[in-house]
Formats: C-alpha cells, structure tokens, sequence
C-alpha cells in the first residue's frame, strides 16, 4: 500500500509547472514532428514482481513514452515480441528467450540496449542494470536521439554514492535548499514520497547508493524509532535500485549504549557493534553498509584509545561483512590545532601521514574514501597524494556536488570540468600510468572495491539543490561516476536538453555559460593555487582573505606584506610534493616546472615573482579578479537573452541568482584586491585597484537617522566604512547632490543583508521614488546568511536606465528590522557598458 502510493504521488507530482522537481526527467514532447511509428507498440516486462526495479523499468519506459510522445504502451507477451520493448535480467531474458551473445559482456549493474530492429532489448546483468538501461533510452529519446544503438554500458566502479549531510532536526550541513528530506523533530520522517522521488532521480543517473545521515552523526540514529524509519527509507529507496546507507558516530556505545567505553579492540565494544548492525540488516536486509568520519575536527574515534584507524575501520568492518555491508572510511583526518609558526606544519600532509603506514590493514570490506584534494573541496587544489599511497587498499574519490566553498548555489559553478581534470590526473605510480579514475575503480591496484561518493545535500525546495543550474553537477556526477570518460561538455549539452528542451540558442548559451563558470568563479576567488579566500572561519561563503593565516585549521596562505603562497617543496617547505611518486614530484618541486594555477599551492614566492605569462604574481590577481567578475556581469546578459525561450518561472528564478552572483561577484573582486593591495602596497598598473569615480560612497552623504560604521574585514566594505541606522528602530537617510553629468545611468546600490532582519530600502531622485526593496536574500538563496557587515551579507541591486541631472538630489531611505540596521555601503551612477 505504501508502495503503491509512493508511485501514485510521483505521477501526481510531475504533472505539475515547471518548477525543477522533474530535474531532467521531463520526458517533454519532441519540438518537432518525430515519426514514432517505428516505435515499439507493446512492452514486455520480465520479471512482474511490484515494487522490483524492472517492474520500475517498465513503469518508467510507459510514462516516458506517452510524455515524449503521447503514445500509450500496451502488454505485450512473451509469444509475440514483435515490436515490442523486452525490458528485464539476462537471466530472465535467456529462460524465456534463450542465449544472447552480448550476456557475457555484463558486469554487475551493467546492461544492454538494443534498437536495432523491430524490438528494443533492455537487458541487465541484474534488476538495478535493466532500470539503468530503461532510464538511457529514455533519456535518448528525450533528446531527439532515435537512430539505431546497439551496446553494452557497465559501471566503472561498484562504488556509485551520494553522502547527504542531512541532521535528526531536519537541518542540513552545507545544505542550500530548505530543510531535510529523511528527518524532522529527531526522528526519520514519516512522509518517505520526496525520498522516492530523489532515489528515481538518482538511479536515473545510476547511482547505487546513498548515506542519508550526516557524517557529524547523532547516535540517536540508532533508536529503535529511527531504525525502523530507516527500514521506511529503505523501502522507498529499494524500487529504484538505491541502497540505504548511514553514518556512525564512533562513540555511540558509550553515549547512547551505555558501556563505560568505545575501544574498538575492547570486546564488548565490538560486540554492541555487531548487536546494533544485525538490528538494522533485520529491518534493511540489503543497506549498502556504513560511513564513518572518525578523530577528524573533534569527532571521536579510534585514536582515543590510542588504537588505530585501521583498527577502528576494521571494527565495523565485521560487523557488516556477513550482511554483505561495506564501510567507507573517511581519510579527511587532520589535527585542527596545528601551529602556523611552524614552517613545516601542514595540513596537506595529513592524510597521507595518517594512513601510509596502514595500508593494507584494512579489512577487504573497507573502502578509505579520499576527498580529491588534501584540503577541503577548494576551487583548485592538486589532486591527494594519498590515492597513490595506498596500493593495498581499496580506495574511493570524495567530490562534492553541494557548493560549499564555491558560492553555495547562488553563483553558477559546473563542476564537470574540474572533477575531469581530477579523475584524468595521472599519478604515474611506479613509473606507469595510474590516473585517478582507474585507481578508484580498484583496476589500478587490482582492488577488490572502489568508486565515488558525491556530497549532494538535496532539500525540500523544488529544485532540489536550490538552483535550477546546480543541477547540472548532480547529473554529471552520477554519470561520470558511471563512466569517467565521458566529457563534461557533452553531458552539459544532454543536461540542457532534458531540462530545458532543444531550442538550439538555450543549448549554446548554456554552455558557454557553464563552460567558464568554473574558470570565472576561479579567477574572482583565489587563483594561483591559492585556494578559496573565502572565511573558513564562518560560513565559507564570501570573501575573508585574512582568516586564511594565523588559525589552526591549516588552509593557509602564508601571506605577509612582501609574499605569499605555502612552501610545500622537500627541499625547503613541507615535504608536501614529496608524498607524490616521482614524476610528479619533480614536477612540483620545481617553481619552473610546477603549473602556474598551483604555483602558490606549492611555492612560496615574492608578490613581484613573474610568472609564465611575464605578469607578476600581484598583477596576475588583480588582472584575474576583475576578468572573472567582468565574466559574471556576462552571464547575467547571456541569460537575458533566453526570455521567452524558457518557461517564466524558471527564467526568472535563474535570473535573479545570476544578478547576485554580477553583484557578489564585484565584491569579492574588490573585497580580495583591496586586501593584497592594502598587504603588499604594489599598485595596480590599470590603476583600477581602490579608484571607483563612479562611487559615491555612503558615509560622506549627509546622513539623518544614519551613522558611519567601521566594517570587519575592512576590505568587504568600498572605503572600509558603511552606514547603519542609529538605532535598530530608527528609519535613517541619507542624501547628496549628484555630482556626474546629465545622462542615463544605471544606479547600483550595494548594501548588506543580515539575517534576523528584513530591513526596508528606498531609493530617490528628486523625491520620486526609483525602487524599493526588502533585504530578505535568506529568504532566496537558501546560502549560508550572516549576522554581520561582511562579505557573506554584502549584496547589490541596480536599477537600469534612470534619467539623472546634474545636481540632483539622491536619497537613499532605510527602515531597520530586528537586528537588521538597513546597512548601505555605496552608490554607483554608472555610464552605459561601465560595470564599476
């Protein structure tokens, strides 16, 4: 019953607008008069169990069918497979039909596709393979792409996860798109209908397996309430092939079970262990298996006991192993007090020095999951030496689709591009080929596991993400994990059609928009190797240089008034470029051999070292920054030119991200410039570095109900100063004669958005009223909002072509609310073309 409800809410669900919840399984009509006469008229499904993924298949291949091409399927049988779609395993394939050559070919959840004559065969390896293989020639038919295929696709590792940071309150860590879809008020929910519709989403684009809970875990999961939730999960997860996993918390023996310890090597310990996983398989007999992020930023673990990692792995290990679970054990372990006066101390080195001298410890059912660099999902970092540290034991790449540090859904990143420079890095272990992507799979090191784990944090909001364009990194994802060989453009392109359609402009502009999203992001945030200069000590979101230095998390610049960047090299640094083989050490020992976009990573320079392109390492920022801010105003015009291309509610709700990442975007650029320009005092050869004519800032108005505010850091605020109401219920103005030429102008106001309050805004020429606004972005973005004047709350809104004279009077108007002190930062008239 529950089961049959699940599917009924889905057809319901997707019948609705143009919201995002069907993400790219539209299945809208082909634009164009497609002939679907040669289309199969019937349907044959092999195995007719309710609930089991090829009943799924064929349930999908029906809905898929009369949506693209408003055809209904009938039932067809088994003695007249004529024109008709065969969709099940080759098992049950080779009973009914007998042998088929292409059988031998899959491996497990792999599948056939065959359109070749007057039947399509869907056929996998198992259940999971022919749902892979229904939701792929659905997928082509959605696209317009009706020719003849015939081929085997199979998986490139077993390993195909997504880790969802979701909390027992129904929060979410790094999570930008409303609250948990898996737990409220402390328990697993009870409504499980948008759980299956992620896990179809999911499947959809093969992945297997999906960690529901936080890696921050709360031993609460383990109750008796919340296991059979689980089971709830577990059953509306299991039609599309997806398996439920969790994360643990290492102590949970002692803080919820009662014993006096959580010793992994003491008996009783391993024996609670073992007690709880059997309550689970009892209720998910086919749950993929465990998660555990363990002495890694205050988190317990086996280093308590001064036992090791290995030991700790292993522990859970056997208590999975007869239910056939795995356990992923996270490698991001690293001390978070580590002294930055030490010239050698380096959080880059600790993965490595915590697991090189256990490899092959491990039990065969532990896969160590490595995030791909050795920090934190920055916008560049070299890839972790640790995937070729470890021969012995199966190993798999950590990528996050949820942008955590890289502008959390507000600003356009596609990250195909990225984790394929990653996946095809070649590590050159023992002096032979070893990229990334063939040491996951476990084919490198002949590895009996391995594969990839997504950080997605889905949530309530329609989109799923937050961000209709985000979605595209959560489909790359899944197919890339499928098959790394595949090009990021090319799956951008087959993402653009099955989410907006095949209007040939939307598809190029898209693209082009996507494709150096990624560079742009780079270029206005830190580049060189530098990392994100966002604030790692708050909300990872805006810019904060400053925080990068003189703190114990080790993401360090080692910036100071004559240079900057981490010395990682053996001969001089920390020994970081020693923990690659050989080749690629010599690479980054050497500043003339070492790639300039991981120059700072690896070296330690002056601001006046040249770089391969002849500019300096300062100008080179400064060049980088304005170029990639110059690229977000960009993307604001491109996306304008698709109105009326696109359905108006996702339009708009694009081109309202796209105005704040143009706005968000200037600030990083100015907040980042005026930093390095304040630190080295080198001065910018365009002389565009602090001198903004077309500003006038808010502190030298005249001010009524308004008081000049120092702002920390100084340099997220143009002059280092804002305004604020005097008191929290005061309404302030400020106002100033216009001191540019009559003209037409467009009139950008940056403020700040605090959270805690919805201030209200004014704007005016001349007494008549140019805009109004309410500082409720929180309410919008779904990122990470602050309470203070930064770079995370620091915004922009601009109005376009307003006729203004010579001495004319400005007045800006603020209402407080809450805690929210209507902050202004400035005002810019700026000339047609002119950005600021």
């Amino acid at each position: 019953m529950l089961l049959s409800g699940v599917l009924f809410g889905l057809f319901l669900g997707l019948a609705s607008g143009e919201d995002g919840s069907a993400a790219w399984l539209r299945y809208a009509p082909l634009p164009h008069d497609s002939s679907h006469s040669s289309l199969p008229s019937s349907i044959i499904t092999l195995n007719s169990t309710r609930g089991s993924p090829v009943y799924t298949a064929q349930q999908e291949l029906r809905r898929g069918i009369q949506g693209i091409f408003g055809k209904t399927l009938n039932n067809g049988t088994s003695s007249n497979q004529h024109g008709a779609i065969i969709v099940g395993t080759a098992q049950a394939y080779q009973k009914s039909y007998g042998e088929f050559d292409d059988a031998k070919e899959l491996e497990e959840d792999g599948y056939f596709l065959s359109s070749e004559s007057n039947q399509v065969l869907i056929i996998g390896q198992n259940e999971r393979g022919a749902l892979y293989g229904s939701f792929d020639y659905l997928s082509r038919l959605a696209q317009g792409k009706l020719g003849a295929v015939s081929y085997v696709s199979n998986p490139h590792a077993s390993i195909r996860w997504t880790n969802e940071w979701d909390n027992m309150d129904g929060s979410i860590e790094r999570g930008y798109a409303g609250p948990s879809i898996f737990f409220e008020n402390g328990f697993v929910t009870d409504n499980v209908t948008r759980v299956a519709e992620y896990a179809r989403l999911l499947a959809s684009i093969r992945i297997n397996g999906m960690i529901v809970n936080n890696v921050n875990a709360n031993a609460t999961l383990l109750s008796p309430r919340n296991i059979n939730g689980l089971g709830r999960l577990a059953d509306a997860m299991r039609p599309y092939g997806v398996q439920l996993g969790i994360s643990l918390n290492f102590a949970s023996p002692q803080t919820f079970g009662g014993l006096s310890t959580f010793d992994p090597l003491d008996p009783a310990v391993d024996a609670w262990w073992a007690n709880i996983t059997n309550q689970i398989y009892a209720r998910v007999p086919d749950m993929a298996g465990y998660l555990v992020k363990a002495n890694s930023e205050g988190q317990p673990g086996p280093l308590t006991y001064n036992r090791t990692l290995a030991e700790g792995a292993n522990m859970f290990a056997r208590a999975a192993k007869p239910h056939g679970g795995i356990v992923m054990f996270r490698a991001f372990v690293y001390d978070n007090h580590i002294n930055e006066s030490n010239w050698k101390a380096d959080r880059a080195n600790a993965a490595v020095e915590f697991f090189q001298d256990l490899d092959g410890k491990f039990d065969d059912n532990v896969v160590v999951q490595i995030k791909y660099g050795p920090i934190d999902f920055q916008v560049r970092e070299p890839v972790s030496p640790l995937f070729s540290t470890l021969r012995n034991t199966s190993t798999a790449i950590e990528l996050q689709v949820t942008q955590e540090y890289l502008g959390q859904q507000t600003h356009l990143v596609y990250l195909a591009p990225l984790w394929k420079e990653i996946l095809e890095f070649d590590m050159k272990a023992d002096n032979r080929s070893s990229k990334v992507k063939d040491i996951i799979s476990g084919e490198r090191f002949r590895r009996p596991l391995g594969g990839s784990a997504g950080v997605v944090n889905v949530g309530t909001n329609t989109t799923w993400l937050g961000s209709h364009l985000s979605m595209s990194n959560l489909y790359a994802y899944g197919l890339l994990a499928w098959d790394p060989a595949l090009g990021a453009e090319e799956l951008l392109q087959d993402w653009i059609r099955l989410t907006f359609g095949h209007d040939k402009k939307v598809i190029e502009t898209v693209t082009e928009m996507s494709m150096k999203s990624w560079p742009a992001y780079e270029n206005y945030t830190g580049n060189l190797g530098i990392q994100t200069l966002t604030d790692i000590l708050y909300t990872h979101f805006g810019p904060n240089p400053a925080t990068m230095d003189n703190n114990g998390w080790g993401q360090w610049t080692r910036a100071d008034k004559f240079s900057i960047g981490m010395d990682r090299t053996v001969k001089n640094g920390t020994g970081n470029a020693g923990q690659y083989p050989s080749e690629v050490a010599k690479v980054y020992e050497s500043i003339e051999t070492t790639p300039d976009n991981l120059l700072l990573w690896f070296h330690h320079v002056n601001y006046t070292h040249r770089l391969k392109s002849g500019k300096t390492v300062i100008q080179h920022f400064y060049d980088s920054h304005y170029e990639g801010a110059a690229t977000a105003q960009d993307l604001v015009e491109q996306w304008n030119s698709l109105e009326g291309r696109i359905d108006v509610e996702r339009f708009e709700h694009v081109l309202f991200r796209q105005k704040y990442q143009a706005g968000h975007a200037l600030v990083w650029r100015d907040s980042i410039n005026q930093f390095y320009y304040n630190l080295s005092e080198i001065k910018d050869e365009a002389g565009r570095v602090g001198n903004h004519p077309y500003r006038i800032e808010a502190e030298k108005m005249t001010l009524d109900g308004y008081r000049s505010y120092s702002v920390n850091p100084f340099h997220t605020a143009s002059g280092a100063k804002a305004i604020v109401t005097t008191s929290n219920t005061t309404e302030g103005t400020a106002t100033t004669k216009v001191t540019f030429e009559s003209g037409r102008y467009d009139i950008a106001v940056n403020y700040y958005d605090l959270i805690g309050g919805k201030a209200q805004y004014e704007l005016h020429i001349n007494n008549k009223t140019i805009g109004s606004w309410k500082g409720d972005l929180e309410d919008k973005l779904g990122h990470a909002p602050s309470v203070y004047l930064d770079g995370h709350s620091a915004t922009r809104i601009t109005f376009r072509n307003i006729t203004v004279g010579k001495g004319d009077v400005l007045k800006i108007s603020g209402r407080p609310d809450g805690v929210e002190p209507a902050p202004i930062d400035y005002v810019s008239f700026l000339p047609p073309g002119v950005v600021d």
